[in-house]
């Protein structure tokens, strides 16, 4: 069950400028320093979600939509990830980002076959990572840029306001997946 579902190709960073639609998540209001805060809520709630049933984490809802441990993984990944960019925008000018295919991450890390304890512990770390750094971020620092390899151009804050809609996102792509499998 490795295989990508489906493959999205959305750009998604029209959530800076709009509510959205699916899972009604606002990133334009928070506060940008209770970030680190966001983030291990979030994290605390897949951690909780992956001490549940084995057999049902492992389900997919429908055949173009992951499984709950195949979300996890991928919010695992995407702290992990996200950490790493963040890093070269607090180090670097106006870094470039490397592409990064979540389809072929999927695959290649065998997402479905994934181990739901390892996987809690690593997102648990992965995201304890990144509100670190976020938290370390203050005065101009929020303003420094980094830039995706499509071209879209961020600031820390703007990242900070990107990023967390997708581990929020998939919470909710999550729970709309379990209750129809109930």
């Amino acid at each position: 069950m490795s295989e990508a579902p489906f493959s999205d190709d959305k750009d998604w960073t029209w959530v800076l400028n709009e509510l959205c639609s699916e899972c009604e998540y606002e990133v334009r209001t928070f506060p940008r320093e209770s970030i680190g805060a966001m983030i291990r809520s979030n994290a605390a709630q897949w951690v909780s979600l992956l001490s549940g049933d084995e057999t049902a984490l492992r389900q997919r809802p429908r055949p173009d939509r992951w499984s709950a441990l195949e979300y996890a993984c991928h919010v695992r990944d995407v702290f992990e990830l996200f950490d790493h960019r963040l890093h070269l925008m607090l180090t670097e000018d106006g870094p470039r980002y490397a592409n990064w295919n979540q389809d072929e991450t999927a695959i290649e890390r065998r997402y479905g076959d994934a181990d739901p304890a390892a996987v809690a512990i690593a997102l648990a770390a992965n995201a304890e990572s990144l509100a670190n750094r976020f938290e370390q971020v203050s005065g101009a620092a929020w303003a420094r840029t980094g830039f995706r390899s499509d071209g879209a151009a961020f600031t820390v804050e703007s990242f900070a306001r990107y990023f967390i809609h997708d581990p929020e996102h998939h919470l909710h792509d999550v729970r709309t997946g379990l209750a129809q499998l109930d």
